[in-house]
């Protein structure tokens, strides 16, 4: 990565769902910009991995096991992250569940942790975030959520929710100037994700969504990293109860 424009020295990052993908990349950017992160995720090698990657950057790093489906298991990562960075300046909220289909199981699976807990994460971190000068909550939204398919209808209708609890969640905190915002990205494309593992085992819908991205490309990680970084930053402090679509102009041929 480029170095980048923002400075985020003395700036304490936690995400939610930090070990891959989109939360990788955005813990990555923050501590290259000099931020304190802290990330969680289940799966115990990569996000070893991640923090060994943050902590290259000489800034201070957490990392914990977290199953997000579990309400009890985010309180207690939140406060431990806050307490290993000295508090919480941004909560980052990443997970899916990564259910798509209209089974029980894949409606539980999204509704605990794309939803759930994004609720819950930021009801932990509020109390740490009311005593931050520049306070701010982002959630990892979808352009699934703007439009209806046949395709998804678990994952998008969850999407749709958090879009619409990210608005309401940022009426109730301005008074205390902590600003909310969503990121809804299209297709994002990175090594052992859901759009790899299509390119090799479904060529023909790979090329069809890729028709479909005016610019001709999937995204990256990083693409969505840096809107993350604008966000969080005083560039944006006037801005609160958005959704910003980072997809290369794909819902607009929905």
């Amino acid at each position: 990565m480029t170095s980048s424009p923002f400075n985020f020295h003395n700036y304490r990052i936690v995400i939610a769902g930090g070990s891959k993908g989109i939360g990788r990349s955005m813990a990555l950017a923050f501590a290259a910009s000099g931020a304190a992160v802290s990330v969680c995720a289940r799966g115990q090698a990569a996000l070893d991995e991640t923090a060994d990657a943050i902590a290259r950057h000489g800034v201070p790093t957490h990392a914990q096991s977290c199953d997000l489906g579990d309400a009890a298991a985010i309180s207690t990562y939140i406060d431990a992250a806050a307490r290993a960075l000295g508090g919480i300046d941004v909560l980052v909220n990443n997970a899916s569940g990564y259910g798509f289909s209209d089974s029980e199981e894949d409606w539980a699976a999204v509704f605990n942790v794309d939803m759930m807990a994004a609720v819950r994460a930021s009801r932990a971190a509020l109390p740490y975030l009311s005593d931050s000068p520049h306070a701010s909550i982002l959630h990892t939204s979808s352009i699934a959520a703007l439009h209806p398919r046949p395709a998804m209808p678990s994952y998008g209708a969850m999407k749709a929710a958090l879009s619409h609890y990210t608005t309401s969640q940022a009426l109730a905190l301005a008074a205390q100037r902590i600003r909310v915002n969503a990121i809804a990205p299209g297709s994002i494309e990175f090594e052992g994700g859901l759009w790899d593992h299509v390119k090799h085992d479904d060529p023909a819908r790979y090329a069809t969504v890729l028709s479909k991205i005016p610019f001709g490309r999937y995204g990256t990680p990083e693409e969505v990293a840096h809107a993350a970084m604008f966000l969080a930053s005083p560039w944006a402090n006037w801005i609160t109860g958005q959704i910003l679509c980072v997809d290369g102009g794909q819902q607009l041929s929905r």
